[in-house]
């Protein structure tokens, strides 16, 4: 008879490595250490993650939170081996969620989970995340790291975020007083973001260019791959600093991300409002030229579904509208007049002129 105790199997022999994942904790607290903040200590390795509101300077807050990931970016992330910005995109994906709704960001935690877990790998990603994280102000307090064999090949991994951000009672967007007249402010994006990349994937394949081949719309870019990877920007301080500096001049603010304006922009509007959009005022970037070029993606399908240049909208009253500009224009934004505020006879968004395609 075979003795079935003797195979003496060990963590490690089912493809969980405890120790590579203790060696990618020693790696981190430096990064997370290097978010730390007034309210949170950076410091990791309790149960739970801990924030003290008074510390930051908060009276009557309310709380706001958000999560996200970065969808199919990731597969180029992985097939490329350019993992150490992806991180930023997933703070972004939730702190300008949180800012458009006039709120601080406080903290963050993150979720990676990989099929195996290589501690440089987990390195490169958290140093992203913790640099975006510096970019918004916000601490990265915690997260949870999962080595899962058999449900995800090796290399494979996936993420996920969540943030919460606070703001004073009765400042939060978008504020009660939109009406017909306001003005539509666009601050430029940093390129694709974080939403469409199933069909950036699919234009790619139907291309023929190789992620290592020099990108056919950026001189700059040292390939494909690099180009389209470019982070998400984060709004997070240039909008604190504007909502602040403006006397509540703000009224609202949406993140152009999946769903593109035509989805993003009625979010924030009451129903008896519309929002214009003036299309020969957006410098559609070069990649989005080529994305449509190469897909034979129509102009309508493109406003659904990718930012074209445009990764936030800012809604003011037209007395208000200079003011706005110039701060975020000196906070490092490229501040683009876009459109009006009209009433609503039909659809939510409406476009006049053409995108540059």
């Amino acid at each position: 008879m075979t003795d079935k105790t003797t195979n003496n199997l060990t963590y490690r022999d089912a493809g969980v490595d405890i120790d590579a994942g203790n060696e990618l904790v020693r790696r981190i607290k430096p990064l997370v250490r290097s978010t730390r903040r007034p309210g949170a200590d950076g410091e990791i390795g309790g149960f739970g993650g801990l924030f003290d509101l008074k510390a930051a300077g908060f009276t009557d807050p309310v709380l706001v939170a958000a999560n996200d990931g970065v969808g199919t970016k990731l597969k180029i992330a992985i097939d490329t081996g350019i993992h150490d910005t992806i991180g930023i995109d997933l703070v972004a994906m939730c702190v300008n969620d949180l800012v458009v709704q006039g709120a601080e960001p406080l903290f963050f935690l993150d979720y990676f989970a990989t099929g195996k877990l290589d501690p440089a790998q987990g390195e490169a990603i958290v140093s992203g995340i913790a640099e975006g994280c510096r970019q918004a102000g916000c601490a990265l307090i915690g997260g949870e790291t999962a080595e899962m064999p058999g449900l995800y090949a090796e290399k494979d991994y996936d993420l996920a975020g969540f943030a919460v951000g606070a703001a004073e009672r009765g400042k939060l967007l978008p504020s009660a007083d939109l009406a017909e007249g306001d003005m539509i402010l666009g601050l430029a994006s940093s390129g694709v973001h974080s939403n469409g990349y199933s069909l950036v994937r699919r234009i790619v394949a139907l291309s023929g260019v190789a992620y290592d081949a020099p990108a056919p719309f950026e001189t700059d870019a040292p390939s494909l791959a690099a180009a389209l990877i470019a982070p998400t920007r984060i709004y997070v301080k240039p909008l604190l600093a504007a909502i602040r500096q403006s006397n509540d001049g703000i009224k609202a603010l949406a993140h152009i991300t999946g769903g593109g304006f035509v989805e993003n922009i009625p979010r924030v509007l009451p129903d008896h409002l519309s929002a214009d959009i003036d299309l020969f005022a957006v410098d559609t970037p070069p990649v989005f030229r080529w994305l449509a070029k190469a897909g034979g993606v129509a102009a309508e399908e493109m406003l659904r579904t990718f930012n074209c240049g445009i990764g936030m909208i800012v809604v003011v009253s037209a007395a208000e509208a200079a003011t706005v500009s110039a701060i975020l224009q000196s906070e490092g934004e490229t501040v683009v007049p876009l459109g009006r505020i009209l009433h609503r006879e039909g659809a939510a968004v409406t476009f006049n002129g053409e995108l540059a395609l």
